[in-house]
């Protein structure tokens, strides 16, 4: 087995970014400095924006499913209420196929794109928008082959998107233009590729919801969620557009840092998996809905994106050595965007501890991916959204594709 690997896993992207960490707090970082002593604060923060949020504590996963809920609709329940599926394992493959497309369309839309969910008349922007649009695709039956299935995602229907259907279904005119339309049609039929050539893994026709019977072993009634982590990064590494490749092996969301440590063609790369891990936090619920129990949620890392990132940024955590070298947008594989998303993840893991003292849990009770949702991305977007109108302090640019 390739050395590379060992970079498909989340141990590695702790590993990695520990590293960055150590190194920013010894003041060798390029691009950033830490105050540690400000986590505290951000700490008090986040417990207090998770207490509005879900005064019971009863924290859910972020994942996707919560953007099919905006606005307190409840349109999942109300699809499947529609299609009169009672077969608990199909509705489980048709969550596990609703939630990978719905996922890998969910790159940055733009600050102008919106959505317009007639059904429930909401009009709605960003990830939220995002999400209903490929979910309300995903009911007319954009994504299958099988008209007598509409729900469900197979091989042959993602092979045969294209701009103008994806552009439809998700309102794209030149008065609502979507970032990135092409990257994300390239990536659905690189997925239906994917499907097609791994038979063992998702099943014939190729769907995504085979992950639901691949992944359950001599136990069928538990999983764990680095397996569905592995699962995703080996059968689907080859479909991203910008994602890296050592040594032959597809390795995703990694990228290169003169401090990210390692050996041999490994040396220097630091990975993230933030897309295949926000996915697989996204496919704990449908294993969950069918009876399946999902064990060791915090062998996951957290996200390294613009809204944890934005708030560690926002709240004086992280504070960029020479301001200028952010001035214009930069490139995922920037070592200074690599910088900021590595001590992002790192942190992450030093702020959960101290917002679960704060509201008088622990892990077992509120997972890092409950921490999240309550949480470090809710309290990111609020920043943003006060001190720039919802924009991320540090810009990256994005070609819909970013993950």
């Amino acid at each position: 087995m390739s050395a590379a690997h060992a970079l498909l896993s989340s141990r590695a992207v702790r590993e990695r970014c520990d590293r960055i960490l150590q190194a920013a707090i010894e003041g060798r970082a390029p691009a950033f400095e830490v105050v540690p002593a400000r986590l505290d604060d951000v700490a008090d923060v986040v417990a207090a924006v998770t207490r509005r949020r879900y005064p019971t504590l009863a924290v859910p996963y972020h994942s996707r499913w919560r953007h099919f809920e905006a606005g307190g609709v409840d349109r999942v329940a109300a699809m499947e209420a529609a299609a009169g599926e009672a077969d608990p394992s199909a509705r489980a493959r048709a969550r596990i196929d609703l939630a990978v497309v719905s996922v890998l369309l969910d790159a940055g839309a733009g600050a102008t794109w919106r959505f317009d969910d007639r059904d429930t008349g909401t009009v709605l922007g960003r990830s939220e928008g995002l999400g209903i649009a490929s979910l309300r695709a995903f009911e007319r039956g954009l994504f299958s082959s099988d008209p007598r299935r509409p729900m469900q995602a197979d091989a042959e229907g993602l092979a045969r998107i294209d701009a103008a259907a994806l552009g439809a279904a998700f309102q794209v005119r030149a008065d609502n233009p979507l970032v990135g339309l092409d990257g994300r049609v390239a990536l659905l039929r690189r997925l239906g590729e994917a499907l097609a050539a791994q038979p063992a893994r998702f099943g014939v026709p190729g769907r995504p919801g085979g992950l639901f019977d691949a992944l359950r072993g001599s136990d069928p009634t538990r999983v764990a969620a680095h397996d569905i982590l592995v699962a995703l990064l080996t059968g689907l590494g080859g479909i991203w557009p910008q994602g890296a490749r050592i040594g032959g092996v597809a390795v995703g969301d990694a990228w290169r840092h003169r401090l990210a440590g390692g050996e041999g063609e490994t040396a220097g790369w630091v990975p993230f998996h933030k897309l295949s891990q926000w996915l697989t936090y996204s496919l704990l619920e449908p294993f969950e809905s069918a009876g399946v129990s999902v064990d060791g949620l915090d062998a996951l890392t957290g996200l390294a994106e613009y809204r944890n990132g934005g708030l560690l940024v926002d709240a004086g955590v992280l504070v960029p050595r020479e301001p200028s070298t952010f001035a214009s947008p930069l490139a995922p594989g920037d070592e200074p965007i690599v910088e900021w998303r590595a001590l992002t993840v790192a942190l992450i893991d030093v702020l959960a501890p101290k917002v679960r003292e704060r509201l008088g849990t622990d892990a077992a009770r509120m997972p890092l991916a409950a921490v999240l949702e309550g949480g470090t991305w809710a309290a990111g977007r609020e920043l943003a959204a006060a001190r720039r109108g919802g924009e991320p302090p540090i810009a990256i640019a994005s070609d819909g594709t970013v993950f």
